[in-house]
C-alpha cells in the first residue's frame, strides 16, 4: 500500500438501545411493547444468566470492550458504524413492529467512545419512534458532532453522503436501506418529511440512480463507501439480486459495499478488486441468552479493517478481527472460535472466489482464490 492508502473501520449493527441502554449510566424508560418481554431490563437478566453478572452502571466505553484497544492500535483513518438505535426519549412506538431499540440521549458518550466518523442510519430501527424520535436522533447526533448518512429531514438530506476530509483525500459514505431488512416504504424521506434513504429493491435501475448521484459529487481521489441495510437476519445464502446490485454499484465507481442487517457474518467478495461485504453481522447488541439460532454463533462479532488506495487497480487489504460478546461487552475471541469463524466464512465464500485465512496474530484475511 502507498502513502495514499486509507484504512477504514467497518462493522455491522451497533445496537446500544434496549438492554444495553439499561446498564449504561443514564438508562431510559425500560418499557417495551414486545409479545413476551415488556421491560428492557429482562434482556440484562438473560445476558447475566448466560455469562455472569454485569456491573451496573457500566462506564460508557463498556460495550466496546477490547474493540477499543484494537482501534487504538490500528488508528484507522475513518470509522463507519451502522447505528441501529433511535436516540430518543419518545414513547411513540411504531405500530405493528415488536422490537424497538432506543437509547437515552445522555448515553451518547457510549457511542462516542468508539469515535465513529460516520453513523449510517438507513435501517429499520432508527425510525421506530416516529418523526419525533427520528428528529431527536438527528439532533442528538449533531449535538455530539457525529456525521450521519442515510437519514434526514428531507429526501435530499437523507441521500446526501457524509464526507470525511482527510486533508486532500476524502471518504464519501452514502447509506441506503431496503424493504427486505424490515424498512417500511412509509418511512422513506420525502421532500417535506423526515425519514431514511429508501431503496425498495436491489435493481440495476436503483443502482444506476445511486451511482449517478455519486458521480455528481465525487472528486478525483475520493474513496466511496455505500452502506446498505438489506436482506434477511439469518442464513449465509446471498440472493442473486443482491449480488447484481452490489456489482452494479462497483461498476458505477463504488470502492466498498458495506452490507448489514444479518445477525451473523455473511460472505465477503472481491469483485473487480473492490470489496463487497454482504453482511457484517451484529457488533453490539443485547442478544445474549436468546436461543434458537445457535448454529450461526451470533455471539461472535467481526471488526473489519479495510485498507483502500484511491483509484488503485489492486484489491484492498482486508483484515478482520474476531470478537465475542459476553456480559454486553466485546472480548477477543478464543483461538477455537477464531478458527471456527475462519472455516465457516471460507466455506460459505467459495462461490464468490475468495479465501479466508488466519494470520499469526489471530486476525482473518480475505484474498482472491
Amino acid at each position: 500500500m502507498t502513502g495514499n492508502a486509507v484504512t477504514l473501520f467497518l462493522c455491522g449493527d451497533v445496537m446500544l438501545g434496549r438492554g444495553v441502554d439499561q446498564v449504561l449510566p443514564h438508562p431510559g424508560d425500560p418499557a417495551l411493547q414486545e409479545s413476551y418481554i415488556r421491560d428492557a431490563r429482562a434482556y440484562v437478566e438473560l445476558a447475566e444468566a448466560a455469562n455472569g453478572p454485569i456491573p451496573q452502571p457500566v462506564g460508557p466505553p463498556w460495550p466496546w470492550g477490547n474493540a477499543l484497544g484494537v482501534l487504538h492500535e490500528v488508528a484507522p483513518d475513518v470509522r463507519v458504524v451502522n447505528l441501529e438505535t433511535s436516540v430518543t426519549t419518545s414513547g411513540a412506538f411504531a405500530v405493528g413492529k415488536e422490537v424497538h431499540y432506543r437509547m437515552h440521549p445522555e448515553n451518547l458518550p457510549s457511542l462516542a467512545a468508539a469515535r465513529p466518523d460516520v453513523c449510517a442510519l438507513a435501517n429499520n430501527h432508527v425510525p421506530y419512534f416516529g418523526r419525533q424520535g427520528l428528529e431527536e436522533t438527528l439532533d442528538a447526533l449533531a449535538g455530539t458532532g457525529l456525521r450521519v448518512a442515510g437519514a434526514g429531514r428531507s429526501a435530499d438530506a437523507a441521500r446526501r453522503p457524509a464526507v470525511v476530509d482527510l486533508g486532500g483525500r476524502r471518504v464519501l459514505v452514502f447509506a441506503f436501506g431496503m424493504e427486505s431488512s424490515g424498512i417500511l416504504p412509509g418511512w422513506a424521506a420525502t421532500e417535506d418529511r423526515p425519514g431514511v434513504a429508501f431503496v425498495p429493491e436491489p435493481t440495476y435501475e436503483a443502482a444506476a440512480v445511486i451511482t449517478g448521484r455519486i458521480r455528481e459529487v465525487r472528486r478525483l481521489g475520493d474513496i466511496v463507501v455505500v452502506s446498505v441495510h438489506w436482506g434477511c437476519n439469518w442464513g449465509y445464502a446471498v440472493g442473486r439480486d443482491q449480488v447484481r446490485f452490489a456489482h452494479a454499484l462497483v461498476d458505477g465507481g463504488v470502492d466498498v459495499v458495506h452490507g448489514h442487517s444479518s445477525h451473523h457474518p455473511r460472505p465477503p467478495e472481491l469483485y473487480r478488486d473492490r470489496l463487497v461485504l454482504y453482511g457484517c453481522g451484529d457488533f453490539i447488541d443485547d442478544y445474549e441468552g436468546i436461543t434458537g439460532y445457535e448454529q450461526f454463533r451470533d455471539d461472535l462479532r467481526l471488526l473489519y479493517l479495510v485498507t483502500v488506495e484511491p483509484d488503485a487497480a489492486r484489491a484492498p487489504g482486508v483484515r478482520i478481527v474476531p470478537m465475542q460478546a459476553r456480559r454486553m461487552r466485546l472480548h477477543h475471541a478464543s483461538g477455537e472460535d477464531r478458527e471456527w469463524l475462519r472455516g465457516t466464512l471460507d466455506r460459505v465464500s467459495r462461490g464468490f472466489g475468495v479465501r479466508v485465512g488466519l494470520d499469526a496474530d489471530g486476525a482473518m484475511t480475505v484474498r482472491s482464490r
